[in-house]
């Protein structure tokens, strides 16, 4: 422009002050759950937890939508949004790490959680007090946020958290393992999505795969999205979910055309959080069972699971699922009732009121067409005028 002149830019870094709520605060996120008399959690997928004071339980809370989660919206089954069994078993480990458990000893997936494209869903996880063995129960819910209060809650998933001292005893530091033979990988997520399980880049993250006799070896990593969040997770669902990518590549499950889904953990167990790759052993486990072994990069432990019973699934379960939330407008539903045939012996004359313009003789078309007997009236006091017992139905046109 004319007239422009330079001007000294500032000699220190422009500092700036945010005044609006963020995700951290706001109402999108976990916000600072003390504030409301509640214990934090300090994890993405739970906004508080309660001790109940009358028993050694807790109660979590969370909430869950494709807004707050978007990572989420990569797990697609069958044409619907689906919180991976993988994300239950790290909900059901961290409510463990609360009270003290280690182990989740089982958790058997009961029903899939349907993510809406717009709104949230509420989750309660309850964990109950512990019996004399150390073991406690455990059960996970949700139910739409815009539900009425008096609407039931879906329990999706129930198990059992335990505690044990034994040390991992697993050895995954010689990589790959002398003898396996690799299998290539390409082009394994375009036939998932033939099959109906459209996984995006987060849930892509098997890397490369080998064969050693009736075992599957695979390494599987995070995108860099979502390994920049896996410190906040014991271990991430997208990682733990990619790891059972491999179970097909070895013949682990039996092969039926349609996808599975994971149905029953046993024997869970976390040695090291906030892994974003690893290494995956994978092993016949029984019928349609895999066991599985995970370590870091180094073949230092992260976790392991004695089996886990794969299941498969069916559009038909899914639309179940989603057809739990009330999504239907009321509407307005006409019973027709059937007219009872009278004699004309029988019929007292229906009085119409109407102007017969004098002639005594008006006649209404719709009674007429039904067959009713009726005689005009010009107005009530002339009905009353014609000294006749009152008539069963008085009629007015309206029109």
């Amino acid at each position: 422009p004319t007239r422009a002149t330079q001007v000294e830019l500032p000699t220190y870094a422009f500092q700036r002050d945010w005044y609006w709520l963020n995700s951290a605060t706001g109402p999108t996120g976990p916000g600072d759950a003390t504030g409301f008399g509640l214990g934090t959690t300090d994890h993405p997928l739970l906004g508080a937890a309660v001790e109940l004071p009358d028993s050694d339980g807790f109660l979590f809370t969370g909430r869950l939508s494709l807004a707050t989660q978007p990572w989420l919206a990569d797990h697609a089954v069958l044409g619907s949004v689906l919180l991976p069994g993988t994300a239950f078993v790290e909900l059901a480990v961290r409510a463990g790490d609360q009270v003290g458990c280690d182990v989740l000893e089982e958790l058997t997936l009961e029903a899939p959680l349907v993510l809406p494209e717009r709104g949230g869903v509420q989750l309660r996880l309850s964990v109950s007090a512990t019996d004399g063995s150390g073991r406690r129960s455990l059960a996970l819910y949700s139910r739409d946020e815009d539900a009425p209060a008096d609407e039931p809650w879906t329990r999706h998933a129930d198990g059992v958290l335990a505690t044990s001292a034994e040390p991992p005893a697993f050895d995954l530091t010689a990589w790959p393992p002398p003898g396996a033979e690799a299998v290539d990988v390409d082009g394994l997520y375009e036939g998932m999505a033939a099959a109906g399980f459209d996984y995006g880049p987060v849930f892509q993250g098997l890397r490369a795969a080998w064969l050693h006799g009736d075992e599957v070896y695979a390494e599987v990593a995070l995108d860099e999205e979502a390994a920049e969040a896996a410190e906040g997770f014991g271990l991430h669902p997208a990682l733990l979910d990619a790891t059972l990518h491999a179970a097909g590549l070895g013949g682990l499950v039996e092969s039926t055309g349609q996808g599975r889904l994971p149905f029953a953990w046993r024997n869970v167990s976390l040695h090291a959080a906030g892994a974003s790759a690893v290494r995956v052993r994978l092993a016949p486990a029984g019928r349609d069972a895999v066991s599985l072994h995970l370590a870091d990069a180094a073949g230092v432990p992260v976790a392991s699971v004695g089996s886990l019973v794969l299941r498969t699934v069916s559009p038909d379960q899914i639309g179940a699922a989603r057809g739990g939330r009330q999504e239907s407008l009321f509407h307005v539903d006409w019973t027709p009732l059937p007219l009872t045939p009278v004699s004309a012996a029988e019929q007292r004359p229906w009085a119409l009121l109407a102007d017969d313009g004098g002639t005594g003789d008006a006649r209404h078309p719709g009674l007429d067409a039904v067959g009713v007997r009726h005689e005009a009236h010009t107005g009530l006091a002339a009905l009353a005028d014609a000294g006749r017992d009152v008539p069963d139905v008085v009629c007015v046109p309206l029109v």
